[in-house]
């Protein structure tokens, strides 16, 4: 959240400075560089999952920092209405027999508030239970419409009864649909739904756009794209970097911010519509998020190189990823006969934290490495060894004491970085045995040809569970 509430207003700075360079005045400057510092989720989650990313812990950092874009700019659509008269400069313009502009604001807050403290009740009590209804009738067909008439009426309801967006609405639909058991079918039986807006959200930003403003306005449509592109990434990957995470993260997170979409599009719809915003102005709005959309790929696929230049060639950024950092080492307090022998554990997300238990259980030591540093505090609390840091550096494996441990186990799903962690681990440690998992049966036969290590799929794995239990069951006597 501070990342996100920083990077905001870090790129609505340089839209309002470049805006009022333009000429422009204080309400149009503002709405302009609100409308530059939000990016698309539509596009991210697109980039994320072509690339298999999306689960892994940049993903995730990527993603909850759109989030709180979104409903930043989800509050600025509430009250921009109320507080144009003000950003106009024209105050009196405002009915003077209608409520003051502080009670309009207070009213417009109080019904976000009641309309939240309503979906929270509803759902976490309500619509989990009706879905669970809607499922104990075996109809597929009547689960679907139910997913959708719910999600569709919250956000309408949203809009009607409380002057919330429609947006906020389906965010809050969809949190709902979260509460419920059956969350996972119900976002599998909207997927196509969701695939076909987003094909109509890129053919409505085609049939907005004007491509004029690219003959008559160059220099400007630049400075937009630099400032989405060049400015909104630079802050993000150092705000990355200050929150003490590694250098991949911080690139792909700036990689992931560099364009602007939907949201952006709304709230220039807004600006013109309420007179604070020229019509010049959404149609650059509209060309930096074409550009920025098209080039955003290439930015993803420059993030590795990006990467190896800079740390050979920029001291301060090594010097930042070597700095102190108490996650990224093991206490000195260490009981080191956890570290002789171990396991070495790298991810704890859904699969890590079974084998973990597993091996609490059956009292073999180990040491966790693991990017996510809240796991990373959690694990330390409860007197588990754990280093925050990607694994696919040899430091976070030394750290876990690497070069005297048993076995290393790669349960993370981000199989780009298997092979570094291996290497790694058999130059300090060439006996050490290695076990790793995946989800593709044809990454499954590439690691087993490479030798990597005893490689368990996913799928594969389930069947053989469940044959088991199947033919334990089913013997007969002799």
């Amino acid at each position: 959240m501070p990342g996100a509430l920083l990077q905001i207003t870090v790129a609505t700075l340089l839209g309002m400075a470049t805006a009022h360079w333009w000429g422009w005045n204080i309400g149009a400057a503002l709405v302009f560089g609100l409308a530059l510092s939000v990016a698309s989720t539509v596009v991210l989650l697109r980039a994320l999952e072509s690339r298999g990313v999306l689960e892994s812990v940049n993903g995730q950092i990527a993603v909850g920092w759109l989030i709180v874009e979104d409903l930043v700019m989800v509050l600025v659509l509430v009250l921009l209405p109320p507080l144009a008269p003000i950003l106009l400069g024209d105050a009196a313009a405002a009915d003077p027999n209608g409520p003051s502009i502080w009670a309009t604001l207070g009213i417009t807050l109080a019904k976000v508030a009641a309309f939240i403290a309503l979906m929270l009740v509803v759902g976490k009590r309500v619509f989990p239970k009706l879905l669970w209804l809607v499922a104990r009738t075996g109809s597929r067909e009547l689960f679907t419409l139910c997913v959708i008439a719910g999600a569709v009426s919250v956000a309408y309801g949203s809009a009607k009864l409380f002057d919330v967006s429609f947006a906020l609405g389906a965010f809050f639909a969809g949190m709902m649909m979260r509460e419920s058991e059956f969350s996972h079918r119900a976002a599998e039986e909207s997927l196509p739904l969701r695939d076909a807006f987003s094909v109509l959200f890129f053919v409505s930003v085609g049939m907005l756009f004007d491509p004029r403003v690219l003959i008559d306005e160059p220099l400007k449509v630049l400075a937009v794209v630099a400032i989405i592109m060049i400015g909104k990434t630079i802050a993000a990957v150092v705000l990355v970097m200050a929150f003490r995470y590694p250098l991949n993260s911080a690139l792909t997170v700036g990689a992931s911010l560099a364009q602007i979409g939907e949201f952006s599009f709304i709230l220039a719809g807004l600006g013109v519509a309420l007179k604070l915003l020229p019509v010049q102005g959404q149609s650059l709005i509209l060309a930096g998020a074409l550009i920025s959309i098209a080039l955003n790929s290439l930015l993803f696929t420059a993030v590795e190189p990006a990467q190896k230049w800079i740390r050979k060639r920029s001291a301060l950024a090594r010097k930042l990823e070597l700095r102190a950092d108490p996650l990224a080492e093991l206490p000195m307090s260490t009981d080191q006969a956890m570290l002789s022998g171990q396991v070495v554990l790298v991810g704890y997300g859904r699969v890590g934290k079974r084998i973990a238990k597993s091996l609490t259980e059956k009292g073999v030591p180990f040491v966790v490495a693991e990017q996510n540093r809240e796991f990373v505090e959690q694990l330390r609390a409860q007197g588990v060894p754990a280093v925050s840091g990607d694994a696919a550096d040899p430091a976070v494996l030394i750290q876990a004491h690497i070069a005297q441990a048993g076995m290393l186990v790669i349960a993370t799903p981000d199989t780009f970085s298997v092979r570094k962690m291996v290497e790694t681990a058999r130059a300090l440690n060439p006996a050490i045995e290695v076990v790793v998992r995946t989800h593709n049966e044809e990454e499954s036969q590439l690691l087993e040809s490479e030798g990597l290590g005893k490689v368990f799929m996913g799928e594969h794995e389930l069947a053989l569970g469940m044959a088991g239990h199947v033919l334990s069951r089913m013997k007969r006597p002799g």
